[in-house]
């Protein structure tokens, strides 16, 4: 069994900074890219930022400049610092990690179970 446990969460005002955490445990072999999606009311799940195992990243342009994603290869670990938030900022955050759980699976998705970020004053 996996799983990915998000915390971090939370209410924050607009210009305000957030720090999302996630790790992965139980039967792992390998993670490949790891990921933070995002849900807002109505709206489809959107990919907001990932990072590979190499360390190559990719953003949303709406958060380029404002978040950064990080992750700890040892830990099975993704972060993602949120500055400057907006209130369209505001949605379910989803952690994501692309992994293997033994040598001979082929990748697959798994998922956190959410964290709700509110951007309001």
């Amino acid at each position: 069994q996996v799983q990915l446990v998000e915390s971090g969460g939370g209410l924050v005002q607009p210009g305000g900074s957030l720090r999302l955490s996630c790790a992965a445990s139980g039967s792992i072999f390998r993670i490949n890219a790891m990921a933070w999606y995002r849900q807002a009311p109505g709206k489809q799940r959107e990919l907001v930022a990932a990072i590979t195992r190499g360390g190559s990243t990719n953003y949303a342009d709406s958060v380029k400049g404002r978040f950064t994603i990080s992750r700890d290869i040892a830990k099975n670990a993704v972060s993602l610092q949120m500055n400057s938030l907006k209130p369209d900022d505001t949605a379910v955050y989803y952690c994501n990690a692309d992994l293997r759980r033994n040598w001979a699976d082929r990748p697959d998705d798994y998922w956190g179970q959410g964290t709700q970020v509110t951007v309001s004053l």
